[in-house]
């Protein structure tokens, strides 16, 4: 199936990132995207995604199926404990060459079982790394991908309007290289929100902050520690999911998990407090927090 000539994209899951990248996308004429979400099926979600939906131009589907009906370019959007499932699902609806951009934040090995399955159906996978949050540059978010399919996959991303760029052609490169670097970049928000909390209780911050600043001038420390409990408040389930996936792939490559454990942990404990990130202030997101927490 030749990139140039592909008419439909099918979105498995819109959410955050699935309605950013349609929001921005470079669409050619007559071009369908349908999407399938799993809020759908809620009642108390889908009115959300159906007015997401009609707001970015795209169909929604009842299901996977429905979706991926026609499609020659799939992306699968959804959290990192779904993608096994999303994976499955599509396999046995994905049409013959179509490309599978496997977007999710998961082990090199999920991704591998994952394209064994798209693969045995006729499509085609492709690992997909996304690379930064999706807002503010949407479609632009950098990418990487890597796989046997990535040169054709790059230029169906470019078609998009999309940033990517190769990393490797063995399935599961790309994934590893988000999963390694999200010890640091979720670690080190578990991290800040470990040590500030604590800070705020004993009523040390601004001791502690300034102490950080002086030792690492080159990082606004308020700021930075501010946009990290953000993250954890606004994502933490998501980000949670992500981090069990980085443990897998610590296992898999037989060392220890314990820091991605820890941070897996967090990112969940911070998420189910259910508070909203509010103003852009630290010290009122470590209250509320506290608060909730009951401390």
């Amino acid at each position: 199936m030749d990139g140039a000539n592909q008419r439909k994209i099918a979105l498995i899951g819109f959410g955050e990132a699935g309605q950013a990248f349609a929001s921005g996308w470079v669409r050619g004429e007559g071009e369908i995207v349908s999407a399938f979400d799993i809020k759908l099926t809620d009642p108390s979600g889908a009115a959300a995604i159906r007015t997401a939906c009609a707001e970015f131009g795209v169909d929604a589907r009842n299901t996977s199926a429905e979706a991926l009906a026609g499609a020659d370019r799939v992306f699968s959007l959804v959290t990192a404990d779904r993608a096994a499932e999303a994976a499955s699902e599509a396999a046995a609806a994905i049409g013959k060459g179509a490309l599978f951009f496997d977007c999710n934040s998961c082990s090199p090995v999920t991704k591998m079982a994952n394209a064994e399955r798209i693969a045995a159906a006729g499509g085609r996978y492709v690992d997909v790394a996304v690379m930064a949050p999706v807002h503010p540059q949407r479609h632009l978010t950098p990418l990487l991908v890597s796989g046997p399919h990535a040169e054709t996959a790059l230029a169906a991303l470019a078609a998009l309007g999309m940033r990517a760029r190769p990393a490797g052609s063995r399935i599961g490169d790309a994934s590893a290289i988000k999963m390694l670097r999200s010890v640091i970049v979720k670690g080190l928000e578990a991290l800040t929100a470990e040590a500030m909390l604590a800070a705020r209780r004993a009523g040390v911050e601004e001791a502690v902050l300034a102490s950080l600043q002086a030792s690492d001038p080159g990082i606004d420390w308020t700021r930075r520690t501010s946009y990290n409990l953000e993250r954890m408040m606004l994502h933490g389930a998501r980000r949670a999911a992500e981090m069990r996936e980085v443990a897998k792939t610590l296992s898999d490559y037989g060392l220890p998990d314990r820091l991605a454990a820890a941070t897996a942990e967090w990112q969940d404990e911070i998420a189910g407090l259910h508070l909203a990130a509010g103003e852009d202030d630290l010290s009122s997101r470590l209250d509320r927090i506290l608060e909730k927490k009951g401390a």
